[in-house]
């Protein structure tokens, strides 16, 4: 009798929807080396909002980011796809999945320790959205890798 595992997909899907996120992302930092800021009016505003601080959004910045964020997209949905007979994107599964969950620990100190009513975009999207979907999309992308 075969057996069926039903978690198999569940997680494929996982690995999938932790690839897409990381496409998005790499797609953003592309536009953003082309020095469009949508959706800030201005570089400062965008960096503000993303970042808490004044950081640079030039190419020289954010197109690595961009290829590191592409290149583990096209690992992480070749690991969801079966390909399993390789080590390195299961290893870039395990990678990111650390790497968004570490975000997600630092988002949730900065939440508790960090300073709060400055009126900035920041505190508020690191709490409602960026530690929320870093945390739930690095336990995916765990889940995923194993």
């Amino acid at each position: 009798m075969a057996v069926i595992d039903i978690e198999r997909p569940r997680a494929a899907r996982g690995g999938l929807a932790v690839a897409a996120l990381l496409a998005v992302l790499a797609l953003a930092h592309v536009y953003w080396a082309t020095g469009l800021t949508w959706p800030a009016a201005d570089e400062r505003g965008l960096s503000l909002a993303v970042l808490g601080s004044v950081v640079s959004f030039g190419p020289a910045v954010v197109l690595p980011l961009a290829v590191v964020e592409g290149g583990a997209a096209v690992a992480v949905a070749a690991h969801a796809h079966g390909v399993h007979g390789r080590r390195i994107p299961r290893l870039v599964t395990y990678a990111v999945a650390g790497g968004m969950l570490l975000r997600g620990v630092a988002g949730v100190v900065w939440i508790v320790v960090g300073r709060d009513g400055s009126g900035a975009a920041f505190p508020w999207l690191n709490a409602l959205l960026y530690t929320p979907l870093s945390l739930v999309f690095g336990w995916t992308a765990l889940r995923a890798a194993r």
